[in-house]
């Protein structure tokens, strides 16, 4: 028994991987073609034209199983994108628009070139089916990018993410403007009145996530009986959810009340524990975490369940290859994807609108670009939407063959780059550079110990180790037996007094005294004026005379500037930024994260969280 139950667990961790997600899908789509094709295709297509309906009073919704998965479960999906992109725009690499320029563009080129592509192949056929090589499966994307690209490549990963969100936005838009018919105006306003509402729960900064659920299913309902795909109110239901940063101040409430429930534990204790953390994680990135899983591992799957079901018997496989429709799909996907996003790249970087990011190389965005005519599930929802009957099947029989041919593509296309252009990864640097010197570096600890942890770090950073507590806890542990290396890498652009922090350090350095200052600038972050810095040199005792002079002297910043190009040279983008023994650590940097990198031992502690 309960070596079976490891098994299980075992497998469920796996499926909730990128790979794992990826392979399941391919599993679902070949049992989903067995069944179609097999003697019992007739259940195959009974089950999903099965009808179910929901009433309250004489208000009713009545649709076919097959209509549920695509206009019901997948409007989650859709929200779940558009919650990815508020947060992109909020947090994430968005947030900075010249950063996101590059893929930017490259999405754009990576829809127009495939468009235009399918309509030269298949316009007189049938034209409306050019929207179906627009998009790329975000999922299976990433999937197969864990499968066949680089060890490492968060740095891509993360490029072809922006590039996605191009496709994502762009399909959900054209879906809603090009493939809705007979609108009804009453359920529009209504609709209009619910996007109204999320907006204003947003600016209202309502932290609950039951008022946005409540009125998302209606404007769910009242899209759907309005005419409009209900994917366009789940994009649009995901970007209006607030999303941002988690704030310290927040996050001190929510110890604060763990601490008294931990010293009165009741119900009504840990009721306000449960509020208080729910109040310091944005509403958009707690309902992410709840969808993310399920999304996944369920309602994609069960979309390919219900719609990559094809019947080839019968002549239709021979009718689909010979079909403008199945190989304008295909070119669109194949071609159209790796060339559009290649050239767009390309075109983006020549323009000096922007950088490839740090540690990708060309071969591998050709390698990304070519994954990327993985088409799926946006492919086969605009299929069920603009092609019916022997057309459709064609299509469909276009998508996969495109899946296959854009993954063996991109195979080949990142063995090159490896091989013959010596991108063996597409990742940030991993090693620190350059390594501890016990003579240049400031540390806290015995010379003689076996563990180095190096932070960067700069005064304002409200998650870096001093801030939390958590070097506390780490020098608790492990006592004499590890030394505490920190470097400057002051972000200017989120926290304007951290640089003038770092030089009042640097300055206390040269009298002997940083930790000192170290520790008082961190107990202070929220005071770090001019005025409150030259008080904590008096505090200290320093020589204000050597101090002013220090740093007017131009020599500190150059201090820094050695510390900045470190962080650039060793993959440091951010604070805090840990390297454990000269490798920089991957995933949470709690305590307990960081206890178990450190007494990992296995030279490069920390690569086997993702």
């Amino acid at each position: 028994m309960i070596r079976a139950k490891s098994w299980g667990q075992a497998l469920i961790d796996r499926l909730r991987t990128e790979s794992g997600s990826a392979l399941l899908l391919i599993a679902v789509a070949t049992v989903a073609m067995i069944w179609a094709n097999s003697p019992w295709s007739e259940s195959y297509t009974g089950l999903f034209e099965t009808h179910a309906a929901v009433s309250f009073g004489s208000f009713a919704i009545d649709l076919s199983l097959h209509h549920w998965v695509n206009d019901g479960l997948m409007v989650i999906f859709f929200f779940l994108i558009g919650l990815e992109v508020r947060q992109e725009f909020a947090v994430g690499s968005l947030r900075d628009r010249r950063r996101a320029l590059v893929p930017l563009l490259a999405g754009l080129v990576g829809v127009a070139l495939p468009a235009g592509i399918f309509l030269l192949i298949a316009g007189r056929t049938d034209p409306s089916g050019w929207g179906i090589v627009i998009g790329t499966d975000t999922a299976f994307l990433l999937g197969a990018l864990a499968l066949v690209g680089p060890k490492l490549s968060s740095q891509l990963r993360v490029f072809l993410l922006t590039l996605t969100v191009v496709d994502d936005f762009l399909a959900v838009a054209i879906i809603g403007i090009f493939y809705t018919e007979n609108l009804r105006v009453a359920p529009l306003l209504l609709a209009a009145v619910c996007l109204l509402l999320l907006f204003w729960l947003g600016r209202a900064q309502q932290w609950r996530s039951g008022p946005y659920v409540f009125v998302i299913v209606v404007l769910w309902a009242a899209t759907l009986l309005s005419g409009v795909h209900p994917s366009l109110a789940g994009m649009a239901a995901g970007l209006l959810v607030p999303a941002a940063a988690t704030e310290r101040g927040r996050v001190v409430d929510a110890k604060n009340l763990f601490r008294d429930y931990w010293q009165s534990p009741g119900a009504g204790a840990a009721r306000q524990v449960q509020r208080g953390l729910a109040r310091s994680i944005s509403v958009n990135q707690r309902l992410h975490e709840v969808l993310r899983g399920p999304v996944s591992m369920v309602i994609v799957p069960i979309f390919a369940l219900a719609n990559a079901g094809v019947d080839l018997r019968g002549g239709v496989l021979g009718d689909a290859l010979t079909s403008p429709i199945t190989w304008g799909v295909v070119a669109g996907l194949v071609i159209g994807k790796f060339v559009g996003i290649s050239l767009g790249t390309w075109l983006a970087v020549r323009l000096g609108l922007g950088s490839l990011p740090q540690g990708v190389g060309p071969g591998s965005v050709a390698g990304g670009a070519a994954l990327s005519g993985i088409g799926f599930t946006m492919s086969l929802l605009i299929i069920s939407l603009s092609l019916e009957g022997e057309l459709a099947d064609q299509a469909t029989v276009g998508v996969l063959l495109a899946m296959g041919l854009s993954w063996t593509l991109g195979w080949l296309v990142f063995r090159i780059a490896r091989d013959k252009l010596g991108e063996t990864d597409a990742d940030l640097p991993s090693v620190l550079t350059p390594a501890f010197d016990p003579e240049l570096d400031h540390s806290r600890g015995s010379a003689d110990a076996s563990h180095i942890l190096v932070e960067y770090l700069d005064f304002e950073c409200p998650f870096c180790a001093r801030s939390t507590g958590m070097w506390n806890d780490l020098r608790q542990h492990f006592g004499d037996d590890i030394r505490y290396v920190v470097r400057h890498l002051p972000l200017d652009d989120y926290h304007p007094r951290a640089r003038a922090a770092a030089l009042v350090s640097e300055a206390a350095a040269d009298q002997g005294k940083f930790w000192q200052m170290h520790d008082l600038l961190f107990a202070n972050q929220a005071h770090l004026s001019d005025e409150d810095l030259w008080s904590y040199a008096e505090q200290l005792g320093l020589d204000l005379e050597r101090f002013a002079a220090d740093l007017a002297s131009g020599r500190l910043e150059q201090r820094l500037a050695r510390h900045e190009e470190s962080a650039n040279a060793s993959g440091a983008m951010g604070t805090p930024t840990f390297y454990v023994n000269g490798h920089r650590h991957r995933g949470s940097h709690d305590a307990r994260s960081m206890i178990a990198d450190l007494e990992s031992g296995d030279g490069e502690p920390g690569r086997r969280r993702s």
